[in-house]
C-alpha cells in the first residue's frame, strides 16, 4: 500500500470534499459517499462534483483497491446522476464496464482477503492539535469476518478510544499503556502520536499480531516483536506481544507496570471473560500474591436469560457508579487503571463481565455520560459513537 492519499492536496479543498475523499478512503458505505457528493454539489451531483470524484477517488485509486467496493460505488453514482436527469461522465461508464468484465473473469475463491482502510482524523478547532488539520492512518483489515477473523477488523469501540486518546492527550502523554486485544493496531498508532512513554500491544491470535505489526510499519511506527520477557523490551519502540488470555503467565504479566490498560470491544465471548478478567486483575493489582486465582464462576445461563423480563435486556446507565475525566486523571497518578470501551451487544454477557470484576475486587465505573471526545471522524456515518460505553476499572482493595 503506497501513500497515494498523502499526495493529494486536501488542504485547499472545501470541507465536504475533504469528507468525501476521507469517506472513500475509509471505505464507507456507498450511500454515505452519495450523500456527501450531493452536499458537495449543493444538493445534487453536478458535473464538477463528478470530475472531482473521478480525479480524487476513482482514477486515483490503485490496483490494490478493492474492486467490488469501487464497482458498487460507481453503480450507485451512475444511478443517482441519471435519476436526477444529469449527464454522467463517460469515464464512469467505461470504468464500470471494465469492472463488470474483470470481476466476471476472476476465478471463484481468488477474491481479495485483505483491504486497506485509511482512517482520517480531522483536528479542526481541537485545542490539543494546534496547527494540525488532519492525521491519516492506513490500516490493513480482513474481509474474512464470517470465518471468525474478528481480530483484523476495525471495531467502533476502537474508533471511540482513538478519538478519546487524540482529544485528551494529557491523559496518555508520558504514560505506560498496555492494550489487550489490539486487533489492527489503531490505538497503538494514536498512543504513539500523543507520545505515551511506553506502548505495549497484545493479541492472542498470531495472524492478528502479524497484521498488527504490518500496520505499525505502514504508519512508520517502530515496533518490536517480543515475548512477555521484559529483558527484551525497549521503551522507545511499540512492543507487540502474543498474549492468549487463557495462557497468560501471572509472574510475567506482573513485570509490566502499566499506568493505563486499554481494551476495545473485548467483552463479547462469555467463555473468554474469566481469562480476560484474570489478566486485568493481575495488571491492575501489582500487589497480589503469585498464588491468587481469578474467580471464574460467573457464566451466562441460557435458561436464566430466557426467563428474564425484556426490560433487563436494556442497558440501564444507573446500574454503575459514574466517573469523570478528572477522576481518571487523579487515579492514573495513584495507580494503574483500565479503560474498556464496549458496544453492549448482549446484556447477559456484559452482566457476566461485571460479576467477574466484582468477584475479583475490580471496581467498574461508567464514564460514558461524562466523556465527550471531539468528533474527529465527522464523515464516518457507519460509526455510531452513541453505541459505545466507556468503563473505568481500578483495583478495589477490601
Amino acid at each position: 500500500m503506497s501513500n497515494h492519499h498523502q499526495s493529494l492536496d486536501m488542504a485547499n479543498l472545501d470541507l465536504y470534499k475533504q469528507y468525501l475523499v476521507s469517506a472513500f478512503l475509509a471505505m464507507e458505505p456507498s450511500d454515505s459517499l452519495i450523500s456527501l457528493a450531493r452536499k458537495c454539489g449543493g444538493g445534487f451531483i453536478s458535473e464538477d462534483v463528478q470530475q472531482f470524484i473521478w480525479a480524487y477517488c476513482i482514477n486515483n485509486s490503485e490496483e490494490n483497491c478493492y474492486v467490488p467496493y469501487l464497482k458498487i460505488f460507481l453503480k450507485k453514482l451512475i444511478d443517482e446522476v441519471e435519476s436526477t436527469g444529469g449527464d454522467v461522465l463517460d469515464e464512469f461508464y467505461e470504468r464500470y464496464a471494465h469492472y463488470m468484465v474483470s470481476l466476471k473473469e476472476d476465478a471463484p475463491g481468488n477474491e481479495k482477503a485483505w483491504i486497506v482502510k485509511c482512517i482520517s482524523f480531522f483536528f479542526h478547532d481541537v485545542p490539543s492539535h494546534p496547527g494540525q488539520m488532519q492525521m491519516v492512518v492506513p490500516l490493513q483489515c480482513s474481509l474474512n469476518m464470517l470465518e471468525g477473523d474478528t481480530g483484523c477488523a476495525l471495531w467502533p469501540s476502537s474508533l471511540f478510544l482513538s478519538e478519546f486518546i487524540l482529544s485528551c492527550p494529557e491523559v496518555f502523554t508520558r504514560k505506560s499503556c498496555f492494550e489487550v486485544g489490539s486487533g489492527v493496531g489503531l490505538l497503538g498508532v494514536c498512543l504513539k502520536h500523543v507520545t505515551a512513554s511506553q506502548v505495549i500491544l497484545t493479541d492472542g491470535d498470531a495472524s492478528s499480531l502479524e497484521n498488527l505489526r504490518l500496520n505499525l510499519e505502514m504508519n512508520k511506527v517502530e515496533n518490536l516483536d517480543t515475548s512477555l520477557d521484559r529483558s527484551k523490551s525497549s521503551p522507545y519502540m511499540v512492543q507487540c506481544i502474543h498474549l492468549p488470555w487463557e495462557n497468560a503467565n501471572e509472574s510475567e504479566l506482573q513485570q509490566f507496570k502499566p499506568d493505563i490498560v486499554l481494551g476495545a470491544d473485548v467483552i463479547y465471548n462469555p467463555s473468554c471473560l474469566p481469562h480476560l478478567v484474570r489478566v486485568l486483575s493481575i495488571l491492575l493489582n501489582q500487589r497480589k500474591t503469585s498464588n491468587s486465582k481469578v474467580n471464574g464462576n460467573a457464566q451466562v445461563n441460557d435458561k436464566e436469560e430466557n426467563s428474564k423480563d425484556n426490560d433487563s435486556k436494556v442497558w440501564n446507565k444507573e446500574r454503575l457508579q459514574g466517573a469523570t475525566l478528572e477522576t481518571l486523571i487523579e487515579e492514573v497518578v495513584n495507580g494503574p487503571v483500565a479503560l474498556i470501551a464496549s458496544v453492549i451487544r448482549n446484556i447477559d454477557t456484559f452482566d457476566c463481565f461485571l460479576k467477574l470484576c466484582c468477584q475479583n475486587d475490580i471496581l467498574v465505573r461508567d464514564m460514558t455520560e461524562s466523556i465527550r471526545p471531539f468528533n474527529l471522524l465527522p464523515y464516518m456515518d457507519s460509526y455510531k459513537r452513541s453505541d459505545v460505553h466507556l468503563l473505568l476499572l481500578s483495583y478495589s482493595s477490601k
